[in-house]
């Protein structure tokens, strides 16, 4: 009697998945590799950019530039002193008017909001983020500047309304890390909430809040837009009354770029480098602060 036909064994489990396992290794790599060049990419472009600048702009640099104010059309040297000192007053009024009421808005919206308010604060913030910045310069010019003049105040408000959803949306993400038990423990010990909020989170939270402040000035800082219709009619020699229009660096690049002067085009790249100076040295801080913020608030976990 003949024996029945062997039928031909199963493919063993482990080699099927052993070729899943391979697969997946292959596609793990290549997802990596495609990663590390996008990043690798991105760093690249910033440090052309830094170095570009860096090249153009250093021949430009030197004591005058910071001492002296722009000179009239046409005629050499000058530098950028009434910029500088009207950036500082511009962004120092933005922030006194921005900073406040961005932290009572994620004070509120995080401490003491029903969640559908919150949630509709967000939303509105988030669009308040994505309006072009020229769309606030013309509001602004159409509010303050039509049937006026130019002025510090203008550009100071317009820069405020840039600023403002920045913070309360840094401030609110930072606010949402503290832990309850922090603020139950508060109220456990009979303070009132408010008084929870302004002697346990807001401290709590200090530091994350002082980022997002920091990183909304390093946003607004080189804003040139909004500035155009607002602040850019200026007189000659340093001008700090924000009733009158005041010079700003974003603007005077704008203007020595157009220039056809050589001299005046490295002056551009020169203050563009100072404002790339400051802005990545911003960065750096509120990057610091923050990773400190985020090392308290895990403490207390």
């Amino acid at each position: 009697m003949s024996a029945p036909p062997a039928t031909p064994a199963p493919s063993s489990p482990l080699l099927r998945a052993d070729g899943r396992l391979r697969r997946r290794k292959v596609v793990n790599r290549a997802m990596e590799a495609l990663a590390t060049l996008a990043a690798l990419l991105a760093v690249g472009v910033l440090a052309v950019v830094i170095v570009s600048v860096l090249i153009k702009g250093l021949s430009a640099i030197d004591l005058d530039f910071f001492l002296h104010s722009e000179v009239p059309f046409g005629e050499k040297g000058g530098g950028i002193a009434n910029a500088i000192v009207g950036t500082l007053v511009l962004v120092a009024l933005a922030s006194a008017m921005a900073i406040p009421v961005g932290i009572l808005i994620a004070v509120h919206s995080s401490q003491f909001a029903r969640p559908h308010t919150a949630a509709a604060i967000r939303f509105v913030l988030d669009i308040l983020n994505g309006v072009p910045t020229i769309v606030t310069g013309i509001f602004i010019f159409g509010l303050l500047v039509i049937g006026h003049q130019q002025s510090g105040w203008a550009g100071a408000i317009a820069l405020a309304i840039i600023m403002l959803p920045i913070v309360a949306r840094a401030c609110h993400e930072v606010l949402a890390l503290v832990p309850d038990t922090l603020k139950e423990g508060g109220l456990a010990l009979g303070a009132t909430r408010w008084r929870t909020v302004l002697r346990i989170v807001l401290p709590t939270a200090a530091g994350g809040m002082i980022t997002g402040s920091l990183l909304a000035i390093a946003r607004v800082a080189g804003e040139t837009a909004p500035l155009l219709f607002t602040c850019a009619i200026v007189g000659p020699g340093v001008q700090t009354n924000p009733a009158q229009a005041l010079a700003s660096i974003p603007v005077r690049i704008f203007e020595l770029a157009e220039s056809p002067s050589k001299e005046q085009h490295a002056e551009a790249w020169a203050a563009a480098l100072l404002l790339i100076a400051a802005v990545l040295v911003l960065n750096v801080l509120a990057r610091t602060l923050f990773g400190r913020s985020q090392a308290r608030i895990g403490s207390t976990r």
